[in-house]
């Protein structure tokens, strides 16, 4: 065993730990010595978006003390900031686990004299965001892992704004967490008073909002039996959307009941994460046997939804992140547009690893659209960044977030599912599916395909593996692929673009990132980004054609497909 390793251990067996920690250590040192060295190599790291792990005993494990020395930090740092009056919300999904963090989260903040309102039980990540802005809190919390398996969970840290911390509170965030050498060092219990719990009164002021997002309610109306088919996939999504969906005034609301129970071991599912198409297969299924119109799925906090529709030959097919983007941009834009609503100042915004298509619809709208680094807190800074001089519409990214409207400051998968709804009750009024629609944008607009690779470098030394990766493209970025110039090359990290043929180079105005592109003449871009939550690179392809007739769509999205598979080939992706 490392010493270092072998140290850590060796504190965790002297130290105020629980006995039953304390014998779970030595049945592994005994049973699994690899497993605990895996536990202990390393602290769990509080990063700029809070914490997320698998849950276990050990520095590099979520659990009781990792939580509680990060709730530690986090107050020490928000009572720096905000003096003794702070206030802050606490929330959880349905994960193992997840409750008994939520009230350690709670219990620290307590006891540091902080002003703490605990929601009474599992409530999707949006309403905390909404929680914090309308309780005026300084921070809140909420303990979810998001769509991760089910031996993960983590803790998201928000700011006073309702977003996920950015510059220069997540730096001096980490700097407290880090301080706390020790358990000792947290406040664990003594003020109980200070927490109050909230539910009911909250979920109605958020269900309201939402309501107050619809475009077109008399539309929603008039169609208002609209066969919606919806899972949660055992998340917190069936706390508030079937409510939403009523409020909207749809009648025809069909829960997958296989997957409506909160769980946090995920019965039907591996991954519960509407990105895959196993998660959705349930509600897909039951789409079919009620030839339902639309089909639904959130995550477990409710922060990603995804979409099932029919195509044009009646058979259902799942929409992809930047489709669903695509759609929902273009229906705020058009619709509002058509309604006359839009302003001169109205406003949307994207990742820059989201479909360019957007760009090209915005632009087409005299709309502007401006690009962030990957994650809606950098949505959420610019919100408030552009705060009383430009109207902030909707935001979104390709993984199936998407925002609409600035009540909440973080993506919202309740209030996307009622928008998406009216978006296919308001095409269904014209007589056609969202997928015609979807062909009909690419005849306006142009042909983008994208597609996505996650490459999964597991332990101590994954993270070596991904970063040579990233410095190999960097040292050696390539001059052509696919028999296509490399004309740029964005360096988001070294905060430079560079043109590959002339030398010129240029700032890119963002804060740093660990993010490449390639920028091929023909329009095609490729990234290259490590995840900030999980041991993966991940690569972003988005490649686009011209399309002049929807009769043309199934061969021209081939010839995209084909291009991108290609790319893959070339650059070993496999």
């Amino acid at each position: 065993m490392d010493q270092n390793i072998q140290q850590k251990i060796d504190n965790w067996l002297s130290g105020n730990y629980e006995q039953s920690v304390k014998d779970e250590i030595n049945r592994l040192q005994k049973d699994h010595p690899d497993e605990l060295a895996d536990a202990f190599y390393k602290n769990l790291e509080f990063g700029t978006g809070g914490l997320r792990g698998i849950m276990g005993i050990g520095t590099n494990r979520i659990n009781k003390y990792t939580i509680g020395m990060a709730t530690q930090g986090y107050a020490n740092y928000l009572k720096k900031c905000f003096g003794e009056d702070v206030k802050v919300a606490v929330a959880h999904d349905c994960r193992n686990n997840s409750r008994f963090f939520a009230e350690t989260t709670a219990s620290v903040f307590a006891a540091n004299g902080i002003k703490v309102f605990l929601f009474e039980a599992l409530r999707p990540t949006p309403e905390l965001s909404f929680a914090i802005r309308h309780l005026k809190c300084q921070g809140g919390v909420v303990c979810t892992a998001s769509h991760n398996p089910k031996e993960y969970n983590g803790y998201k840290a928000y700011w006073d704004d309702g977003g996920q911390m950015v510059a220069p509170h997540d730096e001096n965030v980490i700097i407290e967490v880090e301080k706390i050498a020790s358990v000792d060092d947290v406040k664990w219990t003594g003020g109980e008073a200070n927490i109050t719990i909230i539910g009911k009164d909250m979920d109605e002021t958020y269900l309201d909002m939402v309501a107050g997002l619809s475009v077109y309610p008399e539309v929603c109306k008039a169609q208002h039996d609209l066969k919606i088919v919806y899972t949660p996939i055992h998340g917190t999504g069936i706390t508030l959307v079937p409510q939403v969906l009523a409020k909207f005034g749809f009648d025809n609301v069909h829960i997958v009941e296989d997957q409506s129970k909160p769980d946090g071991n995920f019965p039907t599912v591996i991954f519960p994460n509407p990105e895959e198409k196993e998660a959705m297969s349930i509600g897909l299924k039951m789409a079919m046997e009620l030839d339902a119109d639309i089909l639904l799925g959130t995550d477990p906090d409710s922060d990603r939804v995804g979409i099932g529709v029919k195509n044009n030959d009646g058979e259902w097919v799942l929409m992809n992140g930047n489709q669903t983007a695509v759609l929902a941009f273009n229906y705020m834009i058009e619709a509002r547009k058509t309604k006359g609503l839009s302003q001169p100042n109205d406003m949307v915004v994207k990742t820059i690893v989201t479909t360019g298509m957007i760009d090209t619809i915005a632009k087409e709208n005299n709309i502007a659209c401006y690009n962030v680094l990957t994650g809606f807190k950098w949505i959420a800074a610019l919100i408030q960044e552009k705060e009383g001089k430009e109207k902030y519409i909707i935001g979104g990214e390709e993984s199936f977030g998407l925002m609409v409207g600035d009540e909440v400051r973080d993506k919202d998968a309740i209030s996307a599912v009622a928008l998406l709804c009216e978006m296919a009750a308001y095409e269904k009024d014209k007589g056609r599916s969202l997928y015609a629609k979807m062909i009909d944008l690419y005849v306006q607009y142009g042909l983008y395909k994208e597609n996505l690779i996650s490459i999964t470098k597991k332990g101590m030394n994954g993270a070596t593996e991904i970063a040579a990766m990233m410095q190999g493209y960097r040292d050696n970025p390539p001059a052509t692929i696919d028999g296509v110039e490399v004309s740029e090359l964005l360096d988001y990290d070294l905060q430079l673009g560079k043109n590959l043929q002339t030398g010129e180079s240029w700032k890119i105005n963002l804060p740093k990132s660990n993010v490449l592109q390639f920028i091929l003449s023909d329009g095609t871009k490729i990234s290259a980004r490590p995840s900030g939550t999980e041991p993966k690179i991940k690569f972003y392809f988005s490649v686009n054609t011209v399309l002049t007739a929807p009769e043309d769509f199934v061969e021209a999205e081939k010839i995209c497909t084909g291009k991108i598979a290609r790319i893959v080939q070339e650059m070993d992706l496999k």
